[in-house]
């Protein structure tokens, strides 16, 4: 038996089926969420959700605090909020059930919409394969770069637009011998920004399919783990909105990095 996730080849390019639905997904009860938030808000009696709303904003702000001047980085509270509650959810959909499909006969294959679904090439003619349609997105390191490269590009704009002289001078300080190895910073900050998104998701993801082969014996320990993985998501969501903010910080303020 294998596990593989759904992808289908259009124009030479692989597309991942279960990352595709679980990013709109993600981002369907994110809207939602904001929705009901803003719905009926009042200044005199709040909703439960409104109460929600306003603590995300004041914890965002807090975060931002930590980095920059809370009023330079006020432009920026919107895309905190939006990071921390897409991640949130997005970290966590993998973890309270899966949608699996089987595949009996690998040469047969299987379609999606008159699609040919891309098979293992490797397997027995005999040999099931289990397709996965339910996944965190940000178990997708391509979900996980993307986020990242975002996030980075949007850092390098607002450098050279709010502040060009510091962020292109930064670039040779403190001498101009270290410009390679400045470069080479920028370059692993959104390394290290996605690929510690994604190992940590998919590590936990990984971790649950493994406990549960082990059957009912291993439905205690499913519970602590399921327990812990919320953590995970919540602290990897804290972790990229933090980061990023320093990163945003270190573009546009005044000071040495």
């Amino acid at each position: 038996m294998d596990h593989i996730f759904p992808e289908v080849e259009l124009g030479g390019i692989s597309f991942d089926l279960a990352a595709i639905f679980m990013i709109i997904l993600s981002s369907i009860i994110v809207f939602v969420l904001a929705r009901l938030a803003v719905r009926g808000a009042s200044v005199t009696n709040p909703t439960k959700m409104q109460n929600f709303l306003e603590w995300v904003i004041e914890f965002v702000t807090n975060i931002i605090g930590t980095s920059m001047d809370v009023k330079k980085g006020r432009p920026y509270l919107t895309l905190g909020i939006a990071l921390i509650m897409y991640l949130f959810v997005a970290n966590l959909l993998g973890l309270p059930f899966g949608v699996i499909t089987k595949v009996v006969d690998v040469h047969q294959g299987a379609q999606f919409l008159g699609m040919d679904l891309v098979m293992p090439s490797d397997l027995a003619a005999d040999e099931e394969v289990h397709i996965a349609w339910w996944k965190s997105p940000t178990a997708d390191v391509a979900v996980a770069g993307a986020l990242m490269a975002i996030v980075i590009v949007l850092t390098h704009v607002e450098g050279l637009r709010r502040n060009r002289k510091h962020y292109l001078k930064h670039y040779f300080e403190p001498y101009i011998a270290f410009f390679p190895l400045n470069v080479i910073k920028e370059v692993a900050k959104p390394l290290s920004l996605s690929l510690r998104l994604y190992g940590n998701i998919f590590a936990g993801e990984v971790m649950i399919s493994v406990i549960m082969g082990m059957g009912w014996v291993g439905i205690p320990a499913l519970i602590v783990w399921q327990g812990f993985s919320i953590f995970v998501g919540a602290i990897q969501s804290f972790v990229f909105v933090m980061l990023t903010m320093v990163y945003m910080s270190q573009a546009i303020v005044h000071e040495e990095h």
